[in-house]
């Protein structure tokens, strides 16, 4: 009975350790755009792609545990707030919850569910970086340069998805046996 208390405890402790190994390197990756204005889409993007590992490793409920320390501290540290906002609306959740999309068999659900939540995710970042934190819009908010900027928004995100679909595979197969030293889970 004491190993397994101290089997249990030893994993508890590696769960804490990774996630605020990942959570570390999520607000570092966020913290980038303060130092690199460019990286405000491509920071939160990457930290959520940290996330992953967590999903991977330890659990969804992890996962998401990890994601909302993040957020709030993101809010707090990252000098990019619309790059923090952008983490929380969605580049912080969707690499967590994807996987339970695609598990629906249709094609068609699954796009139009990634559709549905990316372009309700533009528009309230819209609303929340105009009148939220006062940043200013384009001149006279044509609505025809606001269509051009969803459809590439939708392209990179589509861009976006594969690559993570991609990078699910390489954390099973390559990063955590080689890395963590962890042997594939049967999917």
């Amino acid at each position: 009975m004491n190993d397994a208390k101290q089997k249990h405890s030893v994993r508890k402790s590696y769960r804490v350790a990774l996630g605020g190994i990942v959570a570390a390197f999520c607000l570092m990756t966020m913290f980038l755009t303060g130092v690199l204005p460019a990286l405000y889409i491509a920071a939160p993007m990457a930290a959520g792609i940290l996330l992953m590992i967590l999903v991977e490793e330890v659990s969804v409920g992890w996962a998401l545990l990890t994601y909302v320390a993040v957020s709030l501290l993101s809010m707090v540290v990252t000098f990019d707030k619309e790059a923090a906002i952008m983490f929380i609306l969605f580049f912080g959740y969707y690499p967590i919850l994807r996987p339970y999309g695609m598990r629906v068999n249709s094609k068609v659900f699954q796009i139009i569910w990634k559709l549905v939540l990316y372009n309700s995710f533009l528009v309230l970042d819209y609303w929340m970086t105009v009148y939220v934190l006062g940043l200013p819009t384009f001149d006279g908010d044509k609505a025809w340069v606001l269509l051009a900027l969803a459809i590439a928004a939708n392209i990179v995100f589509f861009i976006y998805d594969r690559v993570l679909g991609k990078l699910g595979w390489f954390i099973r197969k390559v990063f955590m046996p080689r890395v963590l030293g962890k042997k594939q889970k049967s999917h």
